[in-house]
């Protein structure tokens, strides 16, 4: 019986027309690891570049592998990353829904069509779930193939259980095109006869998507190139039902190092992982649309892209088809670079919880330390190691006060801090500037370079070799008494 096409003429009538339509659609599983985050991005930036639409759909017909809140993750990470949507779930739009298991009623009307004109074919052989998900079975012992309409009829009537298989022509080849890849051509006898429908009613991943993607109007898919050997399927589920062919975008994998991919079963950082490392978004960001693309003409030589400049500068045809290598201590460099380039204001917001990890005390001022940091930390999480000292001394070697570079040792230190003691304690007023001329007027007065007294009072007031910031501005934030507390314990150290 011929089906009514009816149905079909509405849901054409809805697609949009006439303008770039690009979509994320992530399966709710887990964490956003890199390369899905990229794939959001480079879709994202293909329809940002052309004024086109981009569309978000949530991808969950694989019931066994949700995880709960994972769909929050994924607009968490977009939002956050402004990487927003036109249409989606929350969003609404006219080719809805947006979500694959609230479509479940589409997928067999289209396979049955697909019945009808001789693509597909009712399966009624016994297939392990395992083998009905991935299609692996020999389709020449597979007798449904060639079971006349009076055969399949019965079998229907009689309530057997059925999968809806694609019918690959046994002949010829099909040649699909990919931007990065260019022209690939297969032989059909290669290629099985997959599975579209499965027993229960829904869709299976490579069917689902050929459907949604011409029902939402999708001009240009991106997706990673380990789906480049079901293209081939998917030219041929076009061309059975009279569709346009997208543009398809086959992205290389991103690799751990030459051999591994990247892999959150080995420990390889999701987004919400290198946020909690102390990346900005926006570093990340840069970084991953590096990953694999490259900018051409006036801006090939360049590194730093705000979101907006990576909008203007995107084009499909910079994405490579070599496998990228995620470098953290590159993503570190270009975190660095961002950090630098914050304003004071913006930095000491972004630091304020890392110092406040470590400095408790409230009377501290964190934006004055904060601008001592900027310039010397290259992650958020870098912070807090580096700032404990203020709300506690450690314990301190003597031999800290010992450098042969500030002409100092432990006579010599003693001297200093037995000189600094008086100088600071006259200070009434206590501003950078005043604790900075005490102590160059004193380093002057006592006839030594800066660095011999600066040396001393800074080990003093930090117990640290290593510090953001020298004395003058050590001993600002820490306040007088503070100071004064600290380098009289230097004292008594150096004396002991």
């Amino acid at each position: 019986m011929a089906l009514d096409m009816t149905f079909f003429d509405e849901m054409e009538a809805r697609i949009p027309k006439g303008k770039v339509r690009t979509r994320f659609a992530p399966s709710p599983t887990g964490y956003m690891h890199v390369g899905n985050l990229r794939t959001a991005l480079y879709t994202w930036l293909i329809a940002r570049h052309a004024g086109g639409t981009f569309i978000l759909r949530i991808e969950d017909t694989d019931q066994g592998r949700l995880v709960e809140g994972a769909t929050d993750v994924i607009y968490r990470t977009m939002a956050e990353c402004g990487l927003t949507h036109d249409e989606g779930p929350d969003a609404g739009g006219p080719v809805g829904p947006y979500i694959q298991s609230e479509r479940r009623g589409l997928y067999g009307r289209y396979a049955e069509l697909l019945v009808e004109k001789g693509a597909a074919y009712y399966c009624f052989c016994e297939k392990t779930e395992s083998e009905e998900d991935s299609g692996d079975f020999d389709r020449a012992d597979d007798p449904c193939r060639d079971l006349s309409a009076e055969e399949v009829a019965a079998n229907l009537a009689a309530g057997k259980p059925y999968v809806i298989r694609q019918r690959i022509p046994r002949e010829g080849t099909t040649t699909f095109h990919d931007v990065s890849f260019g022209d690939i051509t297969v032989e059909n006898k290669t290629l099985d006869d997959q599975v579209l429908l499965k027993r229960d009613g829904l869709p299976t991943y490579n069917f689902a998507n050929v459907v949604d993607d011409h029902l939402m109007g999708i001009t240009h898919v991106v997706r990673g190139s380990e789906y480049l050997s079901s293209a081939p399927k998917y030219n041929l589920l076009y061309e059975a039902f009279g569709w346009d062919i997208p543009t398809y975008v086959h992205c290389s994998p991103v690799m751990r190092d030459q051999h591994n991919k990247m892999s959150k079963r080995h420990g390889d950082p999701s987004y919400e992982d290198l946020k909690a490392q102390g990346y900005l978004t926006d570093a990340i960001l840069n970084y991953v649309a590096l990953l694999g693309w490259a900018p051409k003409g006036e801006r090939s030589e360049q590194e730093i892209f705000s979101l907006a400049e990576l909008v203007d500068a995107f084009d499909i045809a910079g994405i490579s088809k070599s496998p990228a290598i995620f470098d953290m201590d590159k993503l570190t460099y270009f975190n660095a670079t961002y950090l630098r380039a914050m304003s004071p204001e913006d930095f000491a917001k972004a630091a304020e919880p890392y110092i406040r990890e470590t400095v408790k005390n409230p009377a501290t001022d964190t934006a004055a330390v904060a601008a001592l940091l900027q310039a010397r930390c290259e992650k958020l999480t870098d912070i807090p190691g580096k700032v404990d000292f203020f709300d506690a001394l450690p314990e301190y070697d003597v031999e800290f006060f010992t450098n042969k570079k500030s002409k100092t040792n432990a006579e010599v230190a003693l001297n200093m801090l037995e000189a600094a003691i008086p100088a600071l304690e006259a200070v009434t007023d206590w501003t950078q500037d005043a604790v900075h001329d005490t102590l160059i007027d004193l380093a002057a007065a006592l006839g030594v370079k800066n660095a011999t007294l600066m040396w001393p009072v800074r080990i003093a007031a930090a117990g640290k070799l290593v510090t953001p910031g020298g004395a003058v501005e050590l001993c600002h934030i820490l306040g007088k008494d503070e100071t004064l507390r600290r380098l009289r314990q230097g004292c008594e150290k150096l004396k002991a």
